[in-house]
């Protein structure tokens, strides 16, 4: 039996990617929450990868991860950072995924001997993705990747097509994200290439409902009334995006041109209702009164990709807010630490704080290595994440424990791997089992696991917890047969698995702010709700900054 009372809003995007559709339905489904509804949201992907785990970073930016352990696209971190609600597997749907499904069906004989087609089959599978897993939400939210016109994007729009012929008008409402190019040289903005990424829309059977138009200027009405003249819509509900200095502004920026009012006239809601926006007003009058300034350099070796370390910038702008104090980020290419004449002195002369994030591979570890031992020495806040305090670790090893042999056996054979392949560990579906041939996707430690606090320490002081839950994602741990000899020597492991098997969290109690995490804490952190973690680090910072 159908769900005849939940509410789809498909987005779309035309004319050229990076649009912002992802930040744009995260601030719909703010303000949708503003007005009293249960949101959830959904990313529909059509590349042949079957999640993002084992795409570089450079082709497509971080590897988000839930609670459930799916490794999803970035876009479900805006989703999460503006509602607040936990993203989960069924969330994040790709062609690979689709695609392995039905063949996995197809070998079981479940279609009875049919030829498989993309239509019914793929297009069957896509729609059944989309209406799984719905508990009680009063609307859907589903992001379509890519742009309009992309061939392997095809099978979803069909999807949708279909779904609004199955659900109805009053149940579903079609989004299209598209552009509004400023020519400087002719003074005007121009409409064509919103009116033929429409055309394309219309000629795959979808007419859309509303249009958010991303512009660096004001619309003025005529133009208004020209694009939806062309494109078949009423002139209010072509909407204006202007850009915003921060991300945070958005879902104000989009109430004030009417969004969230066209959706619900769409769909025939109480209109008396006022949304509740105090958390965003609240969050931006923090952003334009925060007095103090603090520089945070983040060691990595994916600096000409910050999309890499999405929802890491965010969590330590959300630290930011928690301090009213303004953050500059410095990026430190890890690599270019390795080499014998850096001056790390200079490098590091206007830093407060040190941030050494997750990574994969031998390549730059050497220079995070060399970094860390600059912030230990000089007491300067650092923070390592997941790779960061396996680093740490090596470097402590290197350098206070004097075993100069210390390694990973990530980087190869070695004869004191400090950090080690994890073969076996107890995830909540049971005895998870890996070995260095297996498959690189989804083999990882991945999603939320406990840990306990070492009582009196210094973290837990920080979470005032006795038992956290963060998310992981990485297959390499600390050998926890030298615990005994790091805490002899000053750096004690203050988090543990509840087994005691695997460390957590490392601290130095003799330095300001000196702490490596084994997991993500950036994947749990929002702009209404601080890491704890990011709260204290920035702190700690200021501090410094302060000192200098």
């Amino acid at each position: 039996m159908k769900n005849t009372s939940v509410k789809f809003i498909f987005i779309t995007g035309g004319v050229v990617s990076s649009l912002g559709k992802g930040l744009a339905s995260a601030s719909l489904g703010a303000l949708l929450q503003a007005r009293g509804y249960i949101v959830k949201l959904r990313k529909l992907d059509p590349y042949l990868n079957v999640d993002p785990g084992t795409m570089s970073p450079y082709q497509h930016g971080e590897c988000y991860v839930t609670d459930d352990g799916a490794e999803t696209d970035l876009d479900l971190g805006h989703y999460e950072r503006f509602t607040g609600v936990p993203a989960k597997k069924s969330d994040n749907i790709t062609t690979g995924k689709i695609y392995s499904n039905v063949i996995a069906n197809e070998r079981r004989g479940d279609y009875l001997g049919a030829t498989i087609q993309v239509i019914p089959h793929v297009t069957d599978a896509i729609k059944e993705y989309i209406l799984s897993d719905i508990n009680g939400e009063d609307f859907i939210l589903c992001e379509i990747g890519g742009t309009v016109g992309d061939i392997e994007s095809l099978p979803f729009i069909e999807a949708i097509r279909q779904l609004r012929n199955e659900l109805g008008l009053s149940q579903t409402c079609f989004l299209h994200v598209t552009l509004l190019p400023y020519i400087k040289t002719a003074g005007e903005l121009k409409t064509k290439p919103t009116q033929h990424s429409v055309k394309e829309l219309q000629g795959m059977g979808i007419q859309p409902d509303i249009l958010l138009c991303r512009t660096e200027n004001v619309i003025p009405n005529e133009q208004k009334a020209k694009i939806a003249l062309f494109c078949n819509l009423k002139s209010e509900t072509v909407i204006e995006a202007l850009d915003c200095s921060s991300i945070y502004e958005v879902p104000i920026s989009y109430h004030l041109q009417g969004l969230d009012l066209q959706i619900c006239k769409y769909f025939n809601l109480d209109l008396s209702q006022k949304p509740d926006l105090s958390r965003w007003n609240k969050i931006n009058q923090i952003q334009n009164s925060s007095d103090g300034n603090v520089n945070i350099g983040i060691v990595g070796k994916y600096t000409s990709m910050i999309d890499a370390y999405k929802s890491l910038i965010e969590a330590i702008n959300h630290g930011g807010l928690a301090n009213n104090a303004k953050v500059k980020i410095k990026w430190i290419d890890s690599e270019e630490l390795e080499n014998e004449n850096s001056d790390l002195t200079n490098i590091f002369k206007d830093i407060n704080g040190v941030i050494v994030p997750g990574g994969f591979g031998e390549r730059g570890s050497e220079g995070k290595i060399n970094a860390i031992n600059f912030v230990r020495i000089n007491k300067i806040p650092f923070l390592g994440i997941c790779f960061g305090m396996q680093m740490a670790v090596l470097e402590f090893a290197r350098n206070v424990l004097n075993l100069k042999d210390a390694s990973s056996s990530e980087f190869g054979v070695t004869t004191l791997p400090l950090v080690g392949l994890l073969t076996e560990w107890q995830s909540k579906s049971g005895l998870e089992k890996r070995n260095k041939d297996s498959d690189l996707g989804g083999t990882m430690r991945l999603g939320a696991y406990d840990c306990k606090l070492l009582e009196k320490s210094f973290v837990k002081s920080i979470y005032k917890k006795e038992i956290i839950s963060e998310r992981h994602r990485h297959r390499y741990e600390v050998n926890n047969k030298f615990i005994l000899d790091f805490e002899k020597n000053g750096l004690i492991f203050s988090g543990m698995s509840p087994d005691n098997s695997l460390p957590e969290i490392l601290e130095i109690p003799m330095h300001p702010w000196f702490v490596g995490v084994q997991f993500h804490p950036e994947l749990k952190s929002k702009p209404f709700d601080p890491h704890p973690l990011f709260s204290s680090l920035i702190e700690a910072s200021l501090k410094k900054s302060r000192l200098l």
